[in-house]
């Protein structure tokens, strides 16, 4: 496990804030509220049950979409005040890993993870074979550089759009489930790879998840959304703690421990039958 990313050293750099974000789709909000902040270096979890809002909050840490109110700022850049031309070189400093790995299906694996290198960069094609290898061969996939994705596991996909992710060598790496539909095995394999490669590159990473075995072993800090708010944001020893403590009558606590305990009995579960949990807990954070 990573160790606690408070280590008695002077304060943090910020190198993504979200601040007083709002998003509404039609009536309902997507997202109320939302302060966030992810240091340099670290690696933050941000969890949820589905349609909490997780995958809306990063799609606007990339800037593909805009706040109706509330800005979020990348690398020192406020992303609302940018044209697409400076929004793009933003994009550039970040690796992105999708749920699916988002492969190019007609490339082979080699020809994906160059895509970035060709488009971005004025190498000449030999320097980009060497660094696609490189990078294959940081996550385990030398061999398969002339394979099509077609020709992939689940697991094998993950890693190639993680080499692609990493093409640019990125300041902050955003993963989008990165365990999902993997089997236990493979999904172990794909954290520890997370791990490796935090270590080795040093880079910044934010994980968007529900997944709570790979969570806990990758956070340093974690982050719970409910309902498009964000209701906690700690280190992942606060986390623990209320996972593994007595049940509480304290609605953001109680909501926290049934999500970190996939319990089918709590407050998650019971406002979709009688609506009045999801007020208490939001009480219970504007106090």
């Amino acid at each position: 496990m990573t160790e606690p990313f408070n280590k008695a050293l002077p304060a943090p750099e910020p190198v993504m804030r979200v601040v007083h974000l709002y998003k509404r789709f039609g009536e309902r909000w997507a997202l109320e509220d939302i302060n966030l902040e992810v240091f340099r270096g670290e690696t933050l979890v941000v969890m949820g049950v589905s349609g909490c809002g997780k995958s809306t909050l990063l799609r606007h840490m990339i800037g593909s979409l805009t706040p109706d109110s509330g800005h979020v700022e990348v690398l020192g850049k406020n992303l609302n005040e940018l044209d697409e031309d400076e929004l793009d070189k933003v994009r550039l400093r970040l690796g992105i890993l999708y749920q699916s790995g988002a492969l190019f299906n007609s490339m082979t694996v080699g020809d994906n993870v160059a895509l970035p290198l060709r488009e971005h960069t004025h190498l000449d094609e030999q320097t980009i074979q060497i660094i696609v290898r490189i990078k294959l061969e940081q996550v385990g996939l030398g061999e398969a550089i002339d394979l099509m994705p077609a020709e992939l596991s689940g697991g094998m996909r993950k890693r190639a759009g993680l080499a692609r992710a990493i093409s640019l060598d990125p300041e902050i790496l955003l993963y989008d489930e990165p365990s999902s539909g993997l089997d236990p095995v493979t999904s172990a394999e794909i954290i520890h790879l997370m791990l490796d490669l935090s270590t080795k590159l040093g880079v910044t990473s934010m994980v968007v998840t529900h997944d709570m075995s790979s969570a806990f072993r990758i956070a340093d800090r974690m982050a719970m959304l409910e309902e498009g708010r964000m209701i906690k944001i700690g280190p992942r020893s606060e986390f623990a703690a209320i996972r593994d403590g007595p049940p509480t009558a304290e609605p953001v606590a109680a909501a926290v421990r049934q999500f970190l305990r996939g319990e089918s009995v709590g407050p998650l579960t019971a406002r979709h039958f009688a609506g009045g949990y999801a007020d208490d807990i939001l009480k219970a954070i504007n106090r």
